[in-house]
């Protein structure tokens, strides 16, 4: 039917045209527009790789349109201000608003419904502390450490110069630079732009040793040594999996490989830059330490760590025995949630594998716990930190410290449109268009991630201060409540399972659900066994 009123609607118009040009002259200019739209027509009608177009010539492609524009719609016109995924509107705003120095107060109470399940709060007290003059930091470096490094407890989280534009990169490294906090180069290496703002560096060196590597794609140790020595390098970050896509190689699509950038990274042009799925230098958990050991002398004694996702426990617990046989204990231990953004990631990766921060965190804390380290070890949580209250909840779970990466995004002028894996980021940030990142005024931007920042960490000082209590280190699970149902309230301190200190170095003093995992532990070989059922 619809074919068939094309073809009306072809030939009508171009008799009518006729016909008017015998009155008019002008008449002609008509073609202009019927001819395009006939040719799209006979071109719907003959093309076979699409069904909706051919059955329905020029009108079907209002569909692909629509679509096209879906995301801008949903967030513009549809979405209400909390139930906007992967951010909602409410913590975007949030940051928005403390970038740029203005109001973020909000008036007539919470559009959170306090009695939902799930709803999670924390307490005030009677005899509230007065705020600290100054904003604590925290001491990172443990007893092999010669240079320990002192760490605000908000920083920016891995974002690679490649994933990231330079202006981004000079723009988030200068606001650290103004703010006083580290930002962390992502796993594509130490580039010109995140030296250029003076800012803290936290190195990243992932599997595909970018800017450390030889040309076969092995670790060279002298290209690390001459780079870890920079002043500007704070510390040193191995990354063994990421939280998005754990389990899988980073990925940079060959569309945002510019010369410059493999020139930094040193691979060829033309393909995507994938990193391994799995290291190279070492094969079992005490390889690993041994590494981290190797990366220290390297250093000249700069605190080493290492990031990861938390899989099966077993394979974390056997680093823990590897750190009791070898004596060899990482300075920090950053912790990626499987909720974790990313510039691409397979989609069932990214949905489907991986344990969420919050459960995780708690395992790292209680596992370092039990075999007596957690003093020496200090852990960065990793994954949609955004609102002050967001970092307390994660520090009352034993977290010591938090990296964000989308909430210095929206810092920057993010808006969420979802674009990072093509090229096409409308704001600058996530793409290497020089057309798009040369409007991202680096300035400006700096300051707007250092006031997010300032802004953030005296809210969780307040919300701390507000508690009865002086300094972050002081916060507890206890202090964390969440509605279980109707009339149900828990503290996190009785929805964990929580383990005393060197629990796990007694075979008497193991917990029961520890047991398994912890004899499947083995210092010289990653375990990835389940139970038969």
């Amino acid at each position: 039917m619809v074919r068939k009123l094309f073809f009306i609607f072809s030939i009508s118009s171009i008799f009518l045209t006729v016909f008017l040009a015998q009155f008019f002259e002008n008449a002609w200019w008509l073609l202009i527009l019927i001819v395009p739209l006939i040719s799209l027509g006979v071109y719907d009608m003959l093309q076979t790789h699409s069904t909706i177009p051919r059955i329905f010539p020029v009108i079907g492609r209002l569909r692909y349109l629509f679509e096209s524009i879906r995301p801008e719609i949903q967030q513009y016109f549809v979405e209400s201000d909390i139930n906007g995924i992967p951010i909602n509107r409410e913590y975007r705003s949030l940051v928005y608003q403390r970038a740029k120095g203005v109001r973020d107060t909000r008036p007539f109470g919470t559009l959170f419904d306090v009695y939902r399940q799930g709803y999670e709060w924390t307490n005030q007290s009677l005899s509230p502390k007065p705020m600290p003059a100054e904003m604590p930091r925290l001491m990172i470096g443990g007893n092999d450490c010669s240079q320990p490094y002192s760490a605000s407890y908000l920083n920016i989280s891995a974002m690679s110069y490649g994933a990231l534009s330079k202006h981004a990169i000079q723009a988030l490294n200068a606001g650290a630079k103004l703010g006083g906090f580290y930002h962390n180069t992502g796993e594509g290496g130490v580039s010109p732009y995140h030296l250029a703002g003076g800012g803290d560096l936290v190195w990243q060196i992932g599997t595909g040793y970018f800017a450390c590597r030889s040309e076969d794609g092995q670790f060279n140790a002298q290209l690390f040594k001459e780079k870890a020595k920079l002043p500007q390098i704070k510390m040193i970050e191995l990354k063994l999996s990421q939280g998005a896509k754990p389990g899988h190689g980073g990925i940079l699509p060959a569309s945002k490989l510019t010369e410059e950038i493999a020139r930094i990274r040193y691979v060829p042009m033309g393909h995507d830059v994938i990193s391994p799925p799995a290291h190279s230098v070492f094969s079992d958990p005490t390889g690993l330490l041994n590494f981290i050991q190797q990366l220290r002398e390297l250093s000249a004694g700069k605190p080493v760590g290492f990031k990861l996702c938390i899989g099966y426990k077993g394979e974390f617990l056997s680093i823990c025995k590897a750190m009791l046989e070898t004596g060899i204990v990482p300075d920090f231990i950053t912790i990626d949630g499987s909720e974790g953004g990313t510039g691409a990631a397979p989609v069932e990766l990214t949905n489907s594998v991986g344990t969420p921060l919050r459960d995780a965190l708690s395992f790292v804390h209680n596992a370092l716990t039990g075999i007596g380290v957690r003093d020496q070890v200090r852990l960065i949580a990793s994954g949609k930190i955004l609102s002050a209250f967001h970092l307390l909840r994660v520090l009352a779970l034993g977290a010591d410290a938090v990296n964000s990466a989308r909430g210095m995004m929206f810092a920057l002028g993010c808006i969420q449109s979802r674009q990072c894996n093509a090229n096409t980021c409308p704001t600058g940030i996530a793409t290497q268009d020089p057309s798009r990142y040369r409007q991202l005024n680096i300035k400006d931007k700096a300051q707007r991630v250092a006031n997010y920042h300032k802004t953030s960490i005296h809210s969780l000082m307040e919300i701390i201060t507000s508690m009865g209590l002086s300094d972050p280190f002081q916060v507890r699970a206890c202090h964390i409540h969440r509605r279980v149902d109707s009339a149900t309230i828990k503290t996190y301190s009785e929805l964990y399972h929580w383990i005393d200190k060197n629990s796990l170095l007694q075979q008497e003093t193991i917990p029961e659900n520890w047991k398994q995992d912890w004899a499947l532990a083995r210092a010289d070989s990653w375990q990835t066994c389940c139970s038969n059922y």
